[in-house]
């Protein structure tokens, strides 16, 4: 190992995962945020099993636990009748004999808080603000990276976990702009006791409408539901936190059941952001500069598994570094194969979900009747592949 650190651009779910495996690995990280403070958007997030597998290796479990939800089930709702498409349960006996770690949903701050504060508990760790990269040189000694400022930092390597815009990959890449996927997710987090009683649901709910869907689930240990609501829409901001058009998103989800009508009239204030995700790419890594999460494969929030995979990165990363005794560009090569598949597979998988849920007409009809007599073991084997994780390595668990 080199004295200089590895440097990390971005301070989210991602790169804060990446901070503190490597750490623990004994590598010195700088980790930049761009924001002149370390925080993430308050929204919900699910956890699936295999993202547990990852908090196991961390040491993050115990922490995760103490704000997260366990939900009872996930639920399709058709939201022109109201009628339950499919149930799958979670976190029951039957659920354990197939997956050994549970199913969880939690608020995007509180697992975002959980990964900084055992950042800070590290030594090997330091955390930098208002430190936004713009750009980046390497050579066989290191990596200089140049900051907004027009600062410059020196460092072993660079990962770049500066999401779906990041600035590492537009240079290590170059392949422009994200694809926009015409679609708009409204996002709001309510009171639980605002929440009406008679869908105050332990289940994470997805009501399927015509090129629509809203979800629902509880927060911080029920005191809260999160509601997403997502509409096909050519409006475009770039970004996350946009206030949402009330007037808009009311006329998509005209004439749907009143159940769903009540949820969104229980929202005073939205935040809008556009979906966007990339074609999967197979390199994504030169020399001793890497990408990770949605720098290297940004998907669509079908399969909710977007900070999953980052964190499954930051693991498989961390661990290929150390079997190949700190040598970034051999150990960058071998995590990037690690993981261009199984990635790739969900940022494919996750476009087809959302045809799924937001069917219209007769392939509405289609997709009720194909849903409708899954049994819950039927519904476990098509989740295997995804539940049931990978190995440090980055190895896929059949």
């Amino acid at each position: 190992m080199t004295d200089a650190p590895i440097l990390i651009a971005g301070g989210g779910i991602g790169g804060a995962a990446a901070a503190l495996t490597l750490a623990r690995k004994g590598y010195a990280v700088r980790l930049l945020e761009q924001s002149r403070e370390f925080g993430e958007i308050g929204a919900g997030i699910q956890l699936g099993p295999n993202v547990f597998k990852m908090f196991e290796q961390l040491g993050l479990t115990t922490a995760i636990e103490e704000t997260a939800v366990r939900p009872d089930a996930l639920v399709m709702r058709d939201a022109l009748d109201g009628e339950v498409v499919t149930r799958v349960p979670l976190n029951d006996d039957a659920f354990r004999a197939v997956f050994p770690y549970p199913y969880a949903v939690t608020y995007r701050p509180d697992l975002h808080n959980a990964l900084l504060d055992a950042c800070k508990a590290e030594a090997h760790v330091e955390l930098a603000t208002a430190a936004k990269v713009e750009d980046f040189e390497f050579a066989g000694d290191g990596v200089t990276v140049t900051l907004e400022d027009g600062g410059k930092l020196e460092g072993a390597a660079l990962i770049g976990a500066d999401g779906l815009w990041s600035n590492v990959r537009a240079k290590l890449i170059g392949d422009g702009a994200p694809r926009v996927s015409g679609h708009i997710a409204y996002r709001a987090v309510l009171p639980a006791a605002d929440m009406p009683p008679h869908l105050r649901w332990n289940e994470v709910v997805l009501w399927a409408g015509p090129r629509t869907h809203l979800v629902q689930y509880p927060l911080r240990r029920g005191e809260i539901f999160n509601l997403v609501a997502v509409f096909h829409s050519d409006r475009y901001e770039e970004g996350w936190d946009v206030f949402g058009d009330s007037e808009e998103l009311f006329e998509r989800f005209a004439g749907e059941h009143p159940h769903v009508l009540e949820l969104l009239g229980k929202i005073e204030s939205w935040r809008m952001w556009v979906l966007c995700d990339r074609e999967p790419i197979k390199d994504w890594s030169q020399g001793p500069v890497t990408l990770l999460g949605d720098a290297a494969h940004p998907m669509l929030q079908y399969l909710a598994q977007g900070a999953c995979m980052a964190i499954e990165d930051a693991v498989c990363l961390a661990h290929q570094l150390a079997a190949h005794d700190g040598n970034y560009t051999p150990a960058f090569q071998a995590y990037q194969s690690h993981r261009y598949l199984r990635t790739g597979r969900l940022q494919l998988t996750a476009r087809f979900y959302g045809d799924v849920y937001h069917a219209e007409g007769v392939t509405r009809e289609l997709r009720n009747m194909t849903l409708s007599p899954r049994t819950p073991e039927q519904a476990y084997q098509g989740m295997a592949w995804l539940y049931n994780g990978v190995d440090e390595a980055g190895g896929q668990i059949l």
